[in-house]
């Protein structure tokens, strides 16, 4: 059974930091590309960072650098650093797991969620 638990969420204020985890079980982690997506109130969910298994990683480009994803195979588990949090970072964080031989999110997998809000 996969499993993918977010963890580090939380309130914070403008200008601060946190550290998501993600941590994944059922899967082997060195053959899935991982990412984090977000959903503000009222908004679709978005596209945040990906690393891939060749550890490469991929921002949007709205972050402005305030961001960095990383992983750690031994410990089946993803991290997205975030800084110079802004009241717009708001939103629900996901974590998604999708196998390499997939081009869509059709056959990934999600986690829960977590919560980020920034204070203002």
């Amino acid at each position: 059974q996969v499993q993918l638990v977010e963890s580090g969420g939380g309130l914070v204020q403008a200008g601060g930091s946190l550290r998501l985890s993600c941590k994944a079980s059922g899967i082997a982690f060195s053959t899935y590309t991982m990412g984090w997506y977000r959903q503000a109130p009222g908004k679709q969910r978005e596209w945040v960072a990906s690393i891939a298994t060749s550890r490469s990683t991929n921002y949007a480009s709205s972050l402005k650098g305030r961001f960095t994803i990383s992983g750690d195979n031994a410990k089946n588990t993803m991290y997205l650093q975030m800084n110079s949090l802004e009241p717009e970072d708001t939103a629900v964080y996901y974590c998604n797991a999708r196998p390499n031989w997939s081009m869509t999110l059709q056959n990934s997998y999600w986690g829960q969620g977590t919560q980020v809000t920034v204070s203002s």
